[in-house]
């Protein structure tokens, strides 16, 4: 288990921050209550703060036909909607909810290029919000899989999560599992699957980045329409 390269600092800062802390409460008031309480409370914060920025070893092993998911967590929706940014067609959405216990890291969910890829600022609601989707924080990717298939995603920031780091840009060439991004503190990402997809998760079902099975393709998938 290693700690995310978007934490290092920022744990860095809050071990001084709770030392010097904990320090001045012993020079001021020596061994005793208070400073046994905020011992406990700022260690107890810290481990939190900690497992969240963890970043477990995940296994590259790319998978065609299937679309693996793009965020530890728990599909909150599987809906049909309409998605009009960069293409024009209906869809399945399957939106996956990351606590602050969740790993935050965001991996590809298929292999090849990214063709559209937006940063949009919003507002910061809770993150299962029906309109969060629209009007939060967020990042859309758009991927354009070999068979020519447009698959597009979103990164979505929430009350606590106030800021969404991107690793990709326009024309990169990525690979399934592989990393893309970060949110910070609770957040949600959206995954816009081809209706004649196969739907292989159930809603409340934990998903992990980079090896869950969210949905197979059929093997003659059609080019999306561009708009």
């Amino acid at each position: 288990m290693t700690i995310h390269k978007e934490g290092r600092f920022f744990l860095l800062y809050f071990l001084l921050l709770i030392v010097g802390i904990n320090s001045s409460l012993y020079h001021l008031y020596g061994p005793g209550i208070p400073l046994y309480l905020s011992v406990m409370v700022t260690a107890a914060m810290f481990l939190i703060i900690l497992q969240f920025f963890r970043s477990p070893y995940v296994a590259i092993d790319p998978k065609e036909k299937y679309i693996l998911s793009p965020a530890d967590g728990k599909v909150v929706v599987i809906e049909k909607i309409h998605f009009d940014e960069f293409i024009d067609e209906e869809r399945i959405q399957i939106s996956i909810f990351m606590s602050l216990f969740n790993v935050h890291v965001n991996r590809n969910p298929v292999s090849g290029v990214v063709r559209y890829f937006r940063y949009h600022a919003g507002r910061y609601m809770v993150a299962w919000h029906p309109k969060s989707s629209d009007e939060n924080e967020r990042t859309t990717v758009v991927y354009e899989l070999g068979n020519g298939l447009l698959l597009p995603i979103r990164q979505i920031a929430g009350t606590l999560a106030r800021r969404i780091m991107f690793y990709i840009r326009e024309g990169s060439r990525v690979v399934q599992g592989e990393e893309f991004g970060f949110i910070k503190f609770g957040s949600r990402v959206d995954i816009m699957v081809p209706l004649e997809a196969s739907i292989k998760v159930n809603i409340g079902e934990k998903v992990v980045a980079g090896e869950s099975i969210l949905a197979e393709l059929e093997r003659e998938a059609t080019e999306a329409r561009i708009s």
